[in-house]
């Protein structure tokens, strides 16, 4: 038996048998008003989104389709795969302006569309939670030196720390992903096929299809103590808005302050959720603000190369020279302009910054991200930080 179809179907443009059974309806009352989000390419005419499912896992998927390790009309089994605890609906999710760049009903498939899954509709979720241990370092330290305290339930005794996780695929509202850019729908699509060398073509030719499941990195959702009091407005919520750094993350690179930003996040979310709060830590798969690890990399050697060596005075001047365009105070600024209220900003601790990441933070806070400080001076700018430069 062949592993993929017989014949190649384009849905460039539309016309008669291209039209979805399953109109979408972003921001109606209920699951079913609004329709599934399809993108699986052996749902036919069905689909109603431009784009794959899995985001950059798709390409993955293609190449184990065409190997023949996987057939192309797999379908996964959604049984026992229900979020371990249910959340929403709210009543954001029924406001189209609200909610543009994920599916809020994406982890109730099994659920709101029981019928047409039997039917044999390739529905997929876009979202999945579940529950986990999490084993830092960090959070050890931490337990020793008495800044935290293991309470049977949110910190285990051997310092596992108890967590709610929700991976979340990008799903995006094309218009409402216009609006948030101050850009016109057209002229979005016209950028976005341009920019990814013409890969989706529906983007341009397919105005009727509102939904595009672009093929990035997702948010992953790390939730402390009851998920519940997120939502309270009685209930206090920590959060830390995290851009991936693998180097830091995950290897303790000290050029930067990624890792020390994040433990330090999950120390006081823990500490609210011991509170009676929640913590939450969101988590962004978009490495170096979505620049890249190869353009970051690039521009680690401009600054320690440039004469004079790294310095906070050039820190986002040789960012813009690189990838052409700033680090920016976007995480702050984003939450506010969606109308998020910040009652307390918190102050990454001094001794939790690596020596050779002075730099990056001298030139962020002169820059006026967050600091309860006055911002450095412009000698204090120029001031040469870091490393023998031989090195590099």
């Amino acid at each position: 038996m062949s592993n993929r179809p017989s014949h190649i179907r384009l849905n460039s443009h539309p016309g008669a048998g291209t039209v979805s059974r399953f109109p979408l309806n972003w921001g109606a009352p209920t699951a079913q008003e609004r329709g599934p989000v399809i993108g699986t390419v052996n749902s036919g005419s069905d689909r109603n989104a431009i784009g794959a499912h899995g985001g950059a896992y798709s390409v993955y998927r293609a190449l184990a389709v065409s190997s023949g390790a996987m057939s192309a009309n797999n379908r996964p089994d959604l049984t026992n795969t229900s979020p371990t605890t249910p959340m929403g609906p709210f009543p954001q999710w029924t406001d189209p302006g609200k909610i543009v760049s994920l599916d809020p009903w994406g982890a109730r498939v099994a659920e709101d569309f029981a019928d047409e899954l039997r039917d044999g509709v390739d529905i997929r979720p876009t979202i999945a939670v579940t529950k986990a241990r999490l084993q830092l370092g960090e959070i050890g330290e931490a337990i020793a030196a008495g800044r935290l305290k293991a309470d049977g339930q949110i910190v285990h005794e051997t310092g596992d720390v108890a967590v709610t996780k929700a991976a979340i695929d990008p799903v995006w509202y094309l218009p409402g992903i216009a609006e948030r850019f101050g850009v016109t729908e057209t002229a979005l699509r016209r950028t976005l096929f341009e920019q990814t060398g013409g890969m989706y073509a529906d983007l341009v030719t397919r105005p009727d299809i509102k939904v595009f499941l672009p093929p990035i990195g997702g948010i992953t959702l790390y939730i402390f103590g009851d998920p519940a009091a997120i939502a309270d407005p009685k209930r206090r919520l920590t959060c830390r808005v995290h851009d991936e750094c693998n180097g830091s993350d995950v290897f303790g690179s000290d050029i930067c302050t990624c890792r020390p930003y994040l433990t330090h996040g999950i120390e006081e979310c823990i500490r609210e959720a011991q509170d009676g709060g929640a913590g939450l830590i969101a988590y962004n798969r978009k490495e170096g603000r979505a620049l890249g690890e190869v353009t970051k990399f690039l521009v680690y050697n401009a600054r320690k190369r440039q004469p004079g060596g790294d310095q906070a005075a050039t820190y986002f001047e040789r960012t813009e020279c690189v990838a052409g365009v700033q680090e920016s105070n976007m995480k702050h600024d984003a939450l506010t302009g969606s109308g998020i209220e910040i009652g307390e900003r918190v102050p990454i601790p001094d001794y939790l910054i690596p020596p050779d990441a002075s730099v990056e933070m001298e030139a962020k806070k002169a820059a006026g991200y967050f600091t309860p400080d006055a911002p450095p001076s412009a000698e204090d700018l120029t001031r040469v930080v870091g490393r023998d430069l031989e090195q590099f």
